[in-house]
């Protein structure tokens, strides 16, 4: 599929006190990446109640509002439908119909879902009205979907495993946390710094505070004996906000803040956090505040007990839990931590390695990738190409994997630039730099091709488009066709793949092509 100069994508999202603001929270983070890269955007959201409508009053984007669904609705026979399937208010043949008739006039080329209510039925039916790619936010593995691209940020030692028998079409993967949808601020937030001292405690359950969860963690937190200062998190949409104000204004050196438009700071300042096992849990991780972890909610059970596992939080239940029997209560977990600072340093220091903050960024990068351009580069360039070549995972791979000084950079950079027979291009998607690639002459119509991208965003695809940009790049600019060869550093599997994928030939340390002088078809690149 061709991207048009400006990608277009739409989200499919709702949010409601049923379901919590997890989904909408998201699903607004990746707008913002996709918006940072320059995609027209649209959000479609349908009236359930009104925790939406306080979540995207500054929305980024324009949003569509579908119609409440009426008193008299009733869904499609549970039989047939996804689990949760009442989260919809309205039936799948509806909504597909819906969704689609309201973004026909300015149709995506990528359908972002976030919707456990919808199955593959759904899906077909918004890409065939649609003639849209979709990619599904999923980390039940519940229901059938039909995903062009499926994104997960939930770890799991097996991701296609847990979707086996559950996918129509072999889908883009985009997996694990390193894909966890964060605003923008996670990025350069500044971390949670150490502290052996217990001085201050953190509660966030969740938009929505699902059963008014957060004024019985304070409850706890108190009767376990700490008289520390306490702050609760939560938003407007709380449907038992009266009641927090109330258990929070009834404990000393307790306070409530409301509707943050981020939580970093907060997870930042107190060195210990509670809070459910949703989206949250990879913003603490990020952060690296220690944590104990609640499941309030059936899909949360396992991503709480994997990262209990991982060392990276400390699982729990409420005490007046029923379910969950085999976690330990909040009262008997939080004891121990609040007295055993090496346990709640160790918790800190894995949470952090699992998430960077770059999540959302990926994943726009993943849906835009086909609209790869390169511009040659310039001097204004050096400081970026010598953060990337500098590297660790690209000097591994490089033919001098000594570090290089920055003047020294600087220096073949000019050289670079004022030859006559080497071209050095940046790749953009976007507005960003993605990666660079560079071509020396070695014969009249022999090319050496060289290429990296930024370390941080391998995994996309984007190698494959930026090696055929490249091509494309030399066969307008030479105006002949020419031989390009490229040598891999032994043991370079990842090079091996791309230059295989792109239609090299040789291996697995020296690879050639030879590129015509007229544009020629190109397969799909994965």
């Amino acid at each position: 599929m061709t991207m048009r100069e400006v990608p277009r994508v739409a989200l499919r999202v709702d949010a409601s006190a049923a379901m919590g603001t997890g989904h909408l929270r998201r699903c607004l983070s990746l707008a913002q990446a996709l918006l940072e890269q320059g995609a027209e955007l649209s959000l479609v959201t349908r009236r359930l109640d009104g925790v939406a409508s306080q979540l995207l009053g500054a929305a980024p984007c324009p949003v569509v509002w579908l119609d409440a669904p009426a008193p008299w609705t009733t869904t499609e026979p549970a039989r047939d439908q996804p689990p949760h399937h009442a989260w919809a208010g309205v039936s799948q043949t509806r909504d597909a119909h819906e969704t689609v008739v309201a973004l026909r006039g300015a149709a995506p080329d990528w359908l972002v879902v976030d919707h456990y209510a919808f199955d593959a039925q759904w899906h077909d039916a918004v890409r065939q009205g649609l003639a849209c790619r979709v990619l599904v936010i999923d980390d039940t593995a519940d229901r059938a979907l039909d995903a062009d691209a499926l994104l997960d940020h939930n770890w799991d030692a097996d991701h296609r495993a847990k979707y086996a028998q559950r996918l129509r079409r072999e889908p883009l993967w985009l997996a694990g946390p390193r894909f966890a949808l964060l605003s923008s601020a996670y990025r350069e937030a500044p971390r949670y710094r150490f502290q052996s001292e217990m001085r201050s405690l953190g509660i966030f359950t969740g938009g929505t505070d699902p059963g008014g969860a957060s004024a019985r963690v304070l409850q706890v937190c108190r009767e376990s004996g700490f008289r520390g200062p306490i702050e609760v998190a939560s938003t407007s949409a709380n449907p038992q906000l009266a009641e927090l104000r109330a258990a929070c204004a009834a404990s000393p050196a307790t306070t409530l803040s409301l509707d943050a438009p981020d939580l970093a700071a907060f997870f930042a300042r107190h060195d210990l956090q509670i809070g459910a096992g949703g989206g949250a849990t990879w913003e603490r991780c990020c952060i690296g505040a220690p944590t104990i972890g609640l499941v309030l909610a059936a899909n949360q059970s396992v991503v709480v007990r994997a990262l209990d596992q991982l060392g990276a939080l400390r699982a729990a239940r409420l005490d007046t839990d029923a379910g969950n029997q085999n976690l330990a209560p909040l009262s008997q977990v939080l004891p121990a931590l609040l007295h055993d600072p090496l346990v709640r340093r160790a918790l800190s220091e894995r949470a952090s390695t699992l998430v960077d903050g770059r999540g959302a960024e990926r994943v726009a990068l993943s849906l835009l990738r086909d609209s790869l351009s390169l511009r040659p580069g310039t001097a204004e360039d050096a400081l970026q190409l010598h953060a990337w070549r500098n590297h660790p995972a690209v000097r591994a791979v490089s033919g001098n994997t000594d570090s290089i000084a920055f003047a020294a950079h600087r220096d073949w950079l000019q050289g670079v630039l004022a030859a006559d027979d080497r071209w050095l291009f940046v790749a953009q998607v976007g507005r960003q730099s993605v990666g660079s690639i560079r071509f020396d002459r070695l014969a009249s119509n022999r090319l050496e091709v060289s290429l990296y991208l930024d370390p941080d965003l391998q995994g996309l695809g984007l190698g494959t488009r930026l090696l055929t940009a490249g091509e494309h790049q030399m066969r307008d600019r030479l105006g002949t066709g020419f031989v390009v060869e490229a040598s891999v550093v032994q043991g370079n599997t990842a090079s091996q793949r791309l230059f295989e994928a792109c239609g090299y030939h040789g291996g697995p340390l020296q690879y050639q092509k030879t590129v015509g002088s007229a544009p020629t078809s190109t397969a799909v690149l994965p």
